[in-house]
């Protein structure tokens, strides 16, 4: 199967790989939610080229992930942010963040969240279940495929 057909799999985790499976649309998301928004920042702390980094951002432009905002009007210059459907990526920076932590060796995280409600400074976040609280694990959940999965994974079977 070709890349470019991951979108078509009946698999949610296929179609986000579609859409931010490559590695600096996940960075260019985490510089957006460190509040460097504008192009030159992203720019220096990437170490793109500038045509790489203006295309990145206009397909996740087009995807709905990130909008531009106009924050000067002479010469016009523009700042990006993050749409609801960007900041829904949040689980997915600090999953990886968190296995990166873990798995890479670093005595130090380069990068802790705290939080603002209770002013714990390195809150370790992670995913819990809605209805209980309980932290959820690979080995602690379940998984129910949908009958149109169950019938897309019988046919490549």
């Amino acid at each position: 199967m070709k890349r470019s057909e991951l979108g078509g799999l009946t698999c949610a985790l296929a179609g986000a790989l579609a859409e931010v499976g490559d590695a600096w649309s996940l960075l260019i998301v985490k510089e957006l939610m460190l509040r460097n928004r504008r192009f030159d920042g992203l720019a220096a702390q990437m170490g793109v080229s500038d045509s790489s980094l203006a295309g990145r951002l206009k397909r996740l432009e087009g995807l709905g992930i990130v909008e531009r905002r106009t924050y000067q009007e002479r010469p016009v210059r523009y700042e990006y942010r993050l749409t609801a459907k960007g900041e829904g990526l949040w689980p997915v920076l600090v999953a990886l963040t968190t296995w990166g932590d873990r798995w890479q060796g670093r005595e130090t995280p380069p990068l802790t969240y705290g939080c603002v409600a209770c002013g714990v400074a390195d809150a370790h976040p992670h995913l819990a279940c809605e209805a209980c609280g309980e932290r959820l694990e690979p080995r602690t959940v379940t998984a129910t495929q949908s009958p149109q999965m169950q019938a897309d994974r019988a046919r490549r079977a």
